[in-house]
């Protein structure tokens, strides 16, 4: 948002529950913001910050319109986070059937705003900034870092809802894109379209088997997911492994730097060519070895595939079984 912009979106937050506080909607608690966007408009407040005024609740469903200029959603994204923050801080959480704060409407309006106006926003950042202004004003509400880890998981499970039942997606496709991370919605929907994309290629499906079964076979072995033990060559005892390697830091830098681009399609496509070399080590190679240096070295191997090959999409999130 332009520097410009940011008194507007001031003086409309300002404004926003003046309807509320003068009582005016009292027994109307419908038209709440909606009069005090025409009581902005009548005592002289530019259309702008009116209409922000006016828009600032929507939207209150899925079907409902997101505010129509962007102080206004700006406006909106801050009152839904603070009402969720604050819930949150003192234990009012939703809970099966029970949301008396509408909160889960909420979380669905941020989603709904963040996905239709494209903003590049992060869900950890907003989270932290609505709890630093709890904390700054009265009732000077502390957040725990624990309680924003809660209203981000919040936050992504509307998401994922949005995703899966308003648009269609598969549950693999959305767990899939969500385990390697979805703190901005707006990348995390490109990355879904890539996967999408590249998912009917020959290579995918089988491929995903393969980090199925790696994941598993680095769960039973107690391997931690960001175990960033180095790979020793030396101790690589078949060309499987070491074709394997060698194709895997080929495709590093360039699967990093499509990524960077923003061409997850085709760094998708860089990661299905690795079916090849995957299918052979699995063909080839026995990961559980009784040698204890070279089971840990083979074990490394799948780790550093599965951690710099997951990082726009988790295939061991997709569907089908993995090889026993």
């Amino acid at each position: 948002m332009a520097q410009a912009h940011v008194s507007d979106a001031d003086r409309a937050a300002e404004l926003a529950k003046c309807d509320l506080a003068t009582e005016m909607v009292r027994e109307f608690p419908e038209l709440q913001g909606i009069v005090g966007g025409l009581y902005s408009k009548a005592q002289g407040e530019p259309d702008a910050i009116s209409d922000a005024v006016y828009d600032h609740y929507r939207p209150v469903g899925l079907d409902d319109p997101i505010p129509r200029n962007l102080i206004g959603c700006a406006v909106a994204l801050a009152d839904k986070l603070d009402s969720i923050v604050g819930c949150f801080a003192v234990g009012v959480v939703p809970t099966g059937s029970s949301d008396p704060f509408a909160l889960r409407r909420a979380g669905l309006g941020i989603v709904k705003i963040i996905l239709e106006k494209k903003l590049p926003l992060s869900l950890t950042d907003a989270i932290a900034a609505a709890a630093k202004a709890l904390h700054a004003n009265p009732p000077k509400r502390q957040v725990t870092s624990e309680q924003e880890k809660q209203v981000l998981e919040f936050l992504l499970e509307r998401a994922k809802f949005v995703f899966r039942e308003k648009e269609g997606l598969g549950y693999d496709e959305v767990n899939a894109v969500f385990r390697a991370s979805a703190d901005d919605l707006v990348d995390a929907r490109r990355r879904l379209d890539a996967l999408r994309t590249i998912r009917k290629s020959k290579n995918f499906e089988p491929l995903a088997v393969s980090f199925k079964r790696i994941r598993k076979i680095l769960e039973k072995a107690a391997i931690a997911p960001g175990d960033g033990r180095a790979v020793k060559l030396d101790l690589f005892e078949g060309e499987a492994e070491r074709a394997l390697h060698t194709s895997m830091h080929a495709a590093i830098p360039r699967v990093n730097e499509l990524k960077r681009a923003g061409k997850y399609k085709e760094a998708l496509e860089v990661i299905a060519a690795l079916r090849p070399d995957v299918d052979r080590f699995f063909d080839q190679v026995m990961v559980m070895v009784e040698d204890a240096a070279v089971r840990k070295n083979r074990l490394a191997l799948l780790g550093e595939l599965l951690r710099e090959f997951t990082t726009i999409a988790d295939f061991s999130e997709m569907g089908g079984e993995a090889r026993i």
